[in-house]
């Protein structure tokens, strides 16, 4: 985050927002620097793709299914505005971490032993590793001690849209975002790589709220993709990954999406129409 951090240093906040005396490693502009950034990047990110995914993908044949909710996405795009700010004060503590340097974020290629294999290796691990931590929380937020105070927000779109896919509770939306932000702490990652990924973690958020359960064929029970999330939110204790269904399937949760097997969303409104 230090990246974008200098960019907005260098091109507009030092030159046209704060005094010429505020230092720019001065650790309160940095806290509020980023508060700044790292709301307006989230919102960036969740209305730009949100509503491509929405108007380009989403099918809106699945606003008529009797489990859309009145005025749903109109609710979902509040409740998401409404969550985001909160859920992005502990992600900024965060972030002011890696700015301030304990985090093994690198800079350049050279600075990694294994070079350009490093960052591609880094990749996966890190699709891996927050898939994994992903599942566990998902699944514990799940639990009863937790899920109609925190995670149930999120359910009450049984047939989501692309708008739905930020719309939780600020713990939840935290919660489920702490793997990608606790890996850099443990592992090598490179900046640049680290922005893509976090760029990527959002899009594919919003990708799994598309109703778009297109997957090809053998790819269909190892990507967890929008028609095994779908099933998530009609029958709840299923299919929990965020990537793939790797984990599912060693918890014991994985569920094959009713909409690969003529039972989804789609076929219902098709068979209320035959009637």
């Amino acid at each position: 985050m230090d990246l974008v951090l200098e960019a907005a240093d260098r091109h507009l906040l030092t030159p046209y927002v704060y005094p010429a005396g505020w230092p720019e490693g001065e650790p309160c502009r940095q806290l509020l620097s980023l508060f700044v950034i790292t709301n307006l990047g989230a919102l960036a990110l969740y209305l730009l793709f949100g509503t491509l995914s929405y108007y380009f993908i989403f099918d809106h044949e699945l606003k008529k299914h009797p489990q859309f909710l009145e005025n749903q996405v109109r609710r979902e795009i509040c409740y998401a505005l409404r969550s985001l700010p909160w859920i992005s004060v502990p992600t900024v503590a965060l972030f002011f971490a890696e700015v301030r340097g304990y985090s093994k974020l690198y800079d350049n290629i050279e600075d990694s032993p294994y070079g350009w294999s490093g960052v591609f290796l880094s990749m996966l691990s890190f699709l891996f590793f927050t898939d994994m931590g992903i599942y566990w929380i998902h699944r514990g937020l799940h639990h009863k001690l937790f899920y109609k105070r925190f995670h149930k927000p999120h359910h009450l779109w049984k047939i989501a849209t692309p708008f739905a896919s930020h719309a939780f509770h600020p713990v939840d939306g935290f919660m489920q975002s702490l793997p990608y932000h606790v890996y850099p702490f443990l592992f090598p990652l490179h900046k640049v790589t680290y922005l893509g990924l976090y760029i990527f973690v959002n899009v594919w958020t919003i990708s799994i709220h598309d109703g778009d359960y297109r997957v090809p064929r053998f790819l269909r029970h190892v990507i967890n993709g929008s028609a095994h999330h779908t099933d998530h939110h009609l029958y709840f204790d299923y299919n929990y990954g965020q990537y793939f269904t790797l984990w599912d399937k060693i918890g014991g949760s994985y569920k094959s999406p009713t909409s690969f097997e003529g039972k989804g969303p789609h076929d219902y409104l098709r068979r209320l129409r035959e009637k």
